[in-house]
């Protein structure tokens, strides 16, 4: 490792110039390439590719292979599962230069993108949604969306701690079993009732305790 506020393993590349925050750490056989910014407290596992403009927030978790190309945008407490996709160009061809014609694609605070699932470009994935392992989204998808399937439909609603929400109160708003944060759907948009979007996870649960399956064996 180098001795930087940010740690690259030996058989990663990091070009210069690039932003780093502190506490990042990119490991075997990444790379990261000038232009590129990367927040702080980030974890890039191993050959993970971050070209060049790419934009990536802070507390942001990327697993085993996964290629995030020019005009992809990552906000704060994204997690990439190993071996996504993501896209820049919708109909792509190499006999045709469209190097200046990248499409956005944008993954909002706290979203988790499965394993082995593809996000066409041009989307946005809502905060805080669930694109299952496998699923392949063509479109944007809402807050707190569960997306499963190919192409991917919303198949109901995913609680800030990564819940499916289906319990609910005596006023009808859904509850998270983990933190029992209270969820309220009004026109097909859910918003938390307890927690602002943009607020941080009170230290008291920001740390799992149990799995999920107990979870749901519970319920």
């Amino acid at each position: 490792m180098v001795d930087l506020s940010y740690r690259v393993h030996e058989s990663a590349y990091v070009d210069q110039p690039c932003e780093i925050g502190e506490g990042s750490a990119i490991w075997h056989f990444s790379h990261i390439m000038k232009g590129a910014k990367l927040g702080e407290r980030c974890n890039l596992g191993q050959n993970v590719f971050v070209a060049s403009q790419v934009e990536i927030g802070n507390n942001v978790k990327i697993q085993n292979n996964v290629s995030l190309y020019e005009g992809t945008i990552v906000e704060d407490d994204v997690f990439l599962g190993p071996s996504c996709v993501l896209t820049n160009i919708s109909n792509p061809r190499s006999q045709v230069v469209r190097r200046s014609l990248y499409e956005t694609t944008r993954l909002r605070r706290g979203c988790t993108i499965g394993a082995n699932s593809t996000i066409v470009c041009g989307t946005t994935v809502g905060r805080y949604a669930f694109v299952s392992a496998g699923a392949v989204v063509t479109k944007d998808v809402p807050d707190y969306a569960l997306m499963m399937g190919v192409p991917a439909q919303q198949k109901g609603w995913m609680s800030r701690h990564g819940h499916r929400l289906e319990d609910r109160d005596a006023e009808g708003n859904f509850v998270c079993p983990e933190s029992r944060f209270r969820y309220r759907e009004e026109d097909g948009v859910l918003r938390c009732m307890d927690l602002d979007e943009d607020a941080a996870l009170p230290e008291d649960l920001a740390t799992g305790e149990k799995g999920y399956r107990e979870f749901r064996e519970r319920g």
